[in-house]
């Protein structure tokens, strides 16, 4: 064997070793998650915001969850809207007038277009918070389904430590009838952010961040921090919060029971926008010790696609399927992750996605490295080094 045939080898040995280290640890991570408490609480009251601004995905069934919610003690749920104009107000509207709730009340509240500075979606909180009459505070994305005993374990879990200053449910991606785009936002969070979320916590769930697509605060917590208001100026406002409650003290603890975000109907193209605002995102609060090990399955990646594309101009087959041996175990890899957390399975049709997924995001990092400008919710923004809002740009139509 020559010296470059050993050196193929040594190469291809060594990325799938360091792949199947990684799987490893992300692995244990998610058998480790905590049971369930079984231990038993008295329920206190709870406001439940949701911020909404245009049509998601089966907006009317994500609706309809939320007010299906069995929370055993008192709760309220207060959607906020930026305009009466905004077509899911009508929808909701139309929802909460059929479909029957034990919320003790539901409203539906306008907050107007946010001051400069600040985000729609926490203009839309702050509103909320002000007209809350709960003892806890929760906020819940538009584009999430919850299983009616979601609230309650995280009510749970926060009454569970005096020092737990919030609470938060690990998410999964999942669309009725996946297009390429689904099939990539679902490996992107249960695959990537999710293993890597049940990695890096605590044994008792504790995270130096949030991500906030169901959380629940004490107010005194918030407080400590200076509110929901604490986070303008910044972008995302979860994994700040989530940062400066960690900084005063308080824990921020991610529960067992699993939230679904709902997809459908995403091409390619719209999910490398959602994958490059996801980078943006994590540059906002995420630990170098969180994103290290999703760095080094991507350096991988380059590096084993890399390696293949030169020994096809070769013509090197050997090499070549030395090449392919970590490429082939880093699908199977993200596949499986993708299960163990509660993601849906992936059609083979769509396994040259988590395939060429390493690629995609190395091209997204890069974008967004060059370009700060985001589009969001209907807005778009202009961040500074710091994945903080810098200026606001010309309103846009997309969503």
């Amino acid at each position: 064997m020559s010296t470059r045939d050993i050196a193929w080898v040594a190469a291809g040995a060594a990325a799938l070793g360091v792949l199947a280290h990684g799987h490893r640890g992300l692995m244990a991570g998610v058998r480790r998650r905590r049971a369930p408490s079984t231990k038993g609480f008295e329920p206190p009251s709870v406001t439940l915001i949701r911020p909404i601004r245009g049509l998601d995905v089966e907006a009317r069934e994500n609706v309809r969850a939320l007010l299906d919610l069995d929370y055993p003690g008192e709760w309220e749920v207060l959607f906020v809207f930026d305009s009466e104009e905004d077509p899911a107000f009508a929808i909701t509207q139309d929802e909460l007038g059929r479909h029957p709730t034990r919320a003790k009340r539901v409203e539906l509240l306008v907050a107007g277009e946010p001051p400069p500075g600040m985000t729609g979606k926490l203009n839309a909180m702050q509103l909320g918070v002000s007209r809350a009459r709960g003892t806890l505070l929760a906020f819940s994305d538009s584009d999430t389904r919850p299983e009616p005993g979601v609230l309650t374990a995280l009510v749970g879990a926060l009454l569970e430590d005096a020092r737990t200053g919030a609470t938060f449910a690990p998410v999964y991606a999942a669309a009725g009838t996946p297009l390429a785009g689904d099939v990539g936002y679902g490996l992107l969070v249960n695959a990537w952010y999710g293993s890597s979320v049940a990695r890096a916590a605590e044994p008792d769930g504790a995270l130096p961040f949030i991500m906030g697509q169901l959380m629940v605060f004490r107010r005194e917590a918030l407080q400590d921090i200076g509110g929901v208001g604490s986070a303008a100026g910044q972008f995302v406002d979860d994994m700040y919060l989530g940062r400066r409650l960690h900084e005063a003290g308080w824990k921020n603890r991610v529960i067992h029971a699993p939230l679904r975000i709902v997809t459908g109907n995403l091409e390619l193209r719209a999910f490398l926008r959602i994958f490059r605002r996801w980078v943006l995102f994590s540059e906002a609060g995420l630990p170098w010790s969180f994103a290290r090990p999703n760095w080094v399955r991507g350096v991988m990646g380059w590096l084993s696609w890399g390696g293949l594309v030169a020994a096809v101009g070769r013509r090197a087959w050997g090499h070549a399927a030395v090449a392919a041996l970590p490429i082939g175990f880093s699908v199977w890899s993200q596949l499986r992750l993708q299960r163990a957390c509660h993601g849906p399975r992936v059609s083979p049709r769509h396994y040259w996605v988590p395939a060429v997924l390493p690629l995609l995001g190395a091209g997204v990092a890069l974008s967004a490295r060059v370009s700060r400008d985001v589009d969001w919710r209907g807005r778009s923004y202009r961040l500074d080094s710091r994945a903080a809002l810098g200026s606001a740009l010309p309103e846009r139509t997309s969503l």
